[in-house]
């Protein structure tokens, strides 16, 4: 459920009509529902009530902005992170150090000090490499680094390849045979304390039995290295769950997946951690876009909007679908291809694609946009970057400005050599 909805026959967020943003702020702009991402975050977090110990931490990569994170710190989210700057963005928006994880497989040493010295809660570590040099800078700071060891389970996650991230050949983790082997020899590092196991094997799933296959691996994993005499207490399950796209398509509920959860885990006796992203941002979030004009195609009409693949990566990255709605709908439709800008073929949202009848000048919205959209945004063709606005009722602010082509010229500069 969202609360993107029509209301004599305009489209609106909450109780907001998106043409008033659009014309206050311009198009394309990104518009997040307040009410959309409680719910979604409420509903998550009651489904795994039912097990004894948890601890949700959003995964920031899926939408950093400050008032979403915010919004989610006053729901008792903590912050999955995979950078030094996602980091200092969950610190601003008031999630408490101890309610961060670090994740990714590239940390610096620079942002290895920087986490340790903010106090986060756990590492996720990516290769026994990264635990030895963390545990180092942990010694020579006098610190004790709390941290999970990432394994690769090598689990097909059943999605799409680019992001699937617990097969063998992903780069992700350590692999399954060799854990317990190097979980132990972190275990007796000084600087370094091991609590347990981390695994995440992609992202929008459709099914439950990737995820449950992955968790029983790693039940075993764990019973084997307690077994060695090393401690366990923290398994770190990820995230994964997906989100429909389309208004056919079915994805499992939160409750199922916690009914999976706690039958697999049941004798496990850990706090279980969680990373869910698109599951809680994804609906919450539209990208509203003006039409330039209709031009004649061979097969069917181009729709060129304008927003583009810098705007909204995915479709261009994955061929993933969008919906694509009309803000003021005629109730006539018809057949077109949905384009941008961008001088690439690949600027292309839908091609042969039914859709609400639009013109020159008409409004229209991608829906699911609120995970993986601004967040990847970038300024190809020297675009601006777009901005974001939050939706709470009828009030409603920009919440990321929108940084115009001027501004990010005037960041550059010609050596004298040049001038």
């Amino acid at each position: 459920m969202d609360h993107f909805h029509y209301v004599d026959g305009v489209l609106h967020a909450e109780d907001t009509a998106i043409p008033v943003i659009a014309r206050a702020v311009g198009t394309p702009v990104y518009i997040y529902s307040a009410a959309t991402l409680r719910r979604h975050a409420q509903v998550f977090r009651n489904a795994l009530a039912i097990l004894p110990s948890t601890h949700i931490a959003f995964a920031v990569k899926a939408n950093p902005n400050l008032a979403v994170l915010r919004l989610l710190a006053s729901e008792g989210y903590g912050a999955d992170v995979v950078s030094a700057g996602e980091m200092d963005r969950a610190l601003a928006a008031g999630i408490a150090a101890e309610g961060i994880v670090f994740s990714g497989v590239g940390k610096t040493a620079d942002e290895l000090t920087r986490a340790l010295k903010a106090g986060i809660g756990q590492f996720n570590l990516e290769s026994e490499e990264e635990g030895v040099e963390l545990a180092a800078i942990a010694a020579a700071l006098g610190l004790t680094a709390r941290a999970a060891l990432r394994v690769n389970p090598d689990v097909d996650a059943g999605t799409h390849a680019k992001i699937s991230t617990g097969k063998a050949e992903n780069k992700f983790g350590v692999a399954y045979d060799l854990a317990a082997a190097i979980y132990a020899r972190l275990s007796a590092l000084e600087g370094i304390e091991m609590r347990g196991l981390a695994v995440h094997i992609g992202s929008q799933l459709s099914q439950l039995q990737p995820l449950e296959d992955a968790f029983t691996k790693m039940g075993d994993l764990m019973r084997t290295i307690r077994a060695h005499g090393q401690s366990i207490t923290h398994m770190d399950l990820g995230g994964g769950i997906g989100v429909p796209y389309r208004a056919e398509e079915v994805f499992p509920t939160p409750e199922a997946y916690a009914a999976m959860v706690a039958r697999v885990t049941a004798d496990w006796g850990v706090t279980l951690m969680f990373e869910p992203g698109r599951v809680i941002a994804g609906n919450a979030g539209v990208l509203v876009t003006q039409v330039v004009r209709v031009k004649e195609g061979v097969a069917a009409p181009f729709v060129i909007v304008d927003a583009a693949m810098n705007d909204l990566a995915r479709p261009a990255l994955y061929g993933a679908w969008h919906d694509f709605l009309a803000v003021e709908p005629t109730g006539e439709r018809f057949t077109a291809n949905i384009v941008g800008p961008i001088c690439e073929s690949s600027d292309t949202f839908a091609m042969g694609r039914e859709i609400d009848v639009v013109k020159a000048g008409d409004l229209a919205v991608f829906r699911t946009a609120g995970a993986y959209g601004a967040t990847m945004a970038n300024t190809y063709n020297s675009r601006a970057l777009v901005p974001e606005v939050m939706v709470d009722g009828a009030r409603w602010a920009v919440v990321a400005n929108r940084i115009d082509p001027a501004t990010i010229l005037a960041a550059e500069q010609v050596p004298d050599w040049l001038a």
